[in-house]
């Protein structure tokens, strides 16, 4: 097929989209593992110039921002995406324009809720001030953010990866340089500004000429935009308190102890909740597409992503099951032993995150707004009673298992959507349950290992990772895509 310039085709229309998104995928993973890497080195040094008092404080306004920039995002990165691969020529730019300048406003609004909020809460005044500064640098993020529709739409995602690791290394280097001079609370809330920028400069560096740069203001279009995608904008905010709702329930219900224990494992998987989602966008734009031109293409795409981020997810549900002692005892503590197993369950509930990533992006490309909020809050709703329920009786680990039915019932839910469109999910059953089986064998041996053998899980855990890989080479579960791209990558190396 032809652009619309009659030069070339498409990328997203050719055979060569899928290795482009697997690459891209990977690029973006890599940029995610070195920026969380340097953050880990950036906070330890912050953290002992501040001490505990400001460390509290800084920790406290990101975290007000951070609430105030996912909730005002509304699910607008997904649906400008999907926009901007499904439209093209002056109607796509016009769409563009109105959502930047609703994305503008929009975390404008709730940068000043969060401000009004540090001062209702009776925040000091470096604290209300770090509020503005750190507000402005979610600013010029949502901006850059905006921007980078186009490249992930076009599969450029070396780009993003790039705009989103330069952004974190100049962080670093910035924290790094106030500690060196001594600095205050406030400087450090600022070293998220240039780091802004430098990100923000990337992107508008490769999207020019590709991508409105201008917003546009038309508030009778966004009503109409709203109203389209209100329902979607909602189960986004769902997504975003799943796991915090479930930790202010056990503080509620269960004791200081198990709340400490849940607390403890949520954060040995916070991070790797991200990753599914990191996956998985940088196949949407194929996914949205192929919705808009063949549903068998989107069909057999929706069954090639579902392989991939099973295979991921259960081998990193080897590592959270298998490495538990090992991971708690980094991320809190031998304190904290009893939260192993509670990680375990979360371990579990990572599997049906990372499948139900493929499904809910898949069912936003075919617009499916209303059910995916039906779903969403229909899994809030069950993780709540589940986790009521089980958190009284068995504390931090019943609660796990709250979340991971919920979490489950999600990705069911998801599937069950894309069904109802009529888009088959593109299951290869036999692979599905080779790789469910390779899984399910390097968990036992693993678990055997640690708990009969007393090998130490660090240990452990590389050997049932190497059972894992070489049974799924041994079975040819291996999705073809991936081996393509290792071939190509030995290919590269050789010459």
């Amino acid at each position: 097929m032809a652009s619309e310039h009659g030069l070339e085709p498409d990328l997203l229309d050719t055979d060569a989209a899928g290795p482009a998104a697997i690459r891209g995928g990977v690029l973006r993973l890599g940029s995610f593992a070195a920026g969380s890497l340097l953050s880990v080195v950036s906070a330890a040094l912050m953290f002992r110039h501040l001490g505990l008092d400001d460390s509290g404080r800084y920790v406290t306004i990101l975290a007000l921002v951070a609430v105030a920039g996912g909730v005002t995002d509304a699910g607008l990165a997904g649906i400008a995406v999907r926009e901007y691969a499904q439209t093209g020529g002056a109607a796509r730019d016009a769409v563009m324009r109105q959502l930047l300048g609703l994305r503008i406003v929009l975390t404008v609004a709730g940068l000043g809720g969060a401000v009004v909020f540090a001062l209702a809460a009776g925040y000091s005044g470096p604290m209300v001030l770090g509020t503005l500064v750190a507000g402005l640098a979610l600013l010029i993020v949502a901006l850059q953010s905006a921007y980078s529709v186009g490249l992930q739409a076009q599969l450029k995602l070396g780009a993003v990866a790039g705009a989103d690791l330069a952004r974190q290394v100049v962080n670093v280097v910035s924290v790094i340089v106030l500690v060196v001079l001594g600095a205050g609370l406030l400087p450090f809330y600022a070293a998220n500004v240039p780091a802004a920028i430098a990100a923000l400069a990337i992107t508008v560096y490769y999207v020019r000429g590709s991508m409105p740069l201008r917003a546009s203001f038309d508030v009778r279009r966004w009503g109409a935009l709203l109203r389209d995608t209100v329902p979607y904008a909602v189960a986004t905010a769902i997504g975003a308190i799943y796991f915090r709702l479930a930790l202010i329930l056990v503080s509620l219900i269960s004791t200081a102890e198990e709340t400490g224990y849940f607390g403890a494992s949520f954060r040995g998987v916070e991070v790797l909740i991200v990753v599914p989602q990191l996956l998985v966008s940088s196949a949407f734009p194929i996914f949205a597409r192929a919705a808009r031109d063949d549903l068998q293409r989107l069909s057999y795409a929706i069954g090639r992503v579902f392989a991939a981020c099973l295979l991921l997810g259960l081998a990193v549900a080897i590592v959270l099951i298998v490495g538990a002692p090992f991971v708690i005892a980094v991320v809190a503590g031998p304190d904290f032993a009893p939260a192993e197993d509670v990680l375990r369950f979360h371990g579990l509930g990572l599997v049906a995150s990372f499948v139900g990533a493929g499904w809910g992006y898949a069912a936003l490309s075919l617009r499916r707004h209303r059910a995916i909020l039906t779903v969403s809050i229909s899994a809030l709703a069950v993780s709540a009673v589940l986790v009521g329920i089980l958190a009284s009786t068995h504390g931090a680990v019943g609660a796990a298992i709250g979340t991971a039915v919920a979490e489950s019932l999600l990705a069911v839910g998801l599937a069950i959507t894309i069904r109802r469109a009529g888009v088959p999910l593109g299951i290869d059953v036999g692979e599905t349950a080779r790789v469910v089986g390779a899984g399910l064998v390097a968990v036992g041996a693993g678990l055997a290992a640690t708990q009969l053998l007393d090998v130490p899980s660090v240990l452990a855990t590389a050997g049932a990772l190497v059972l894992y890989a070489g049974l799924v080479v041994a079975l040819r579960a291996v999705p073809p895509e991936a081996a393509e791209l290792m071939q190509g990558l030995r290919a590269r190396r050789s010459r």
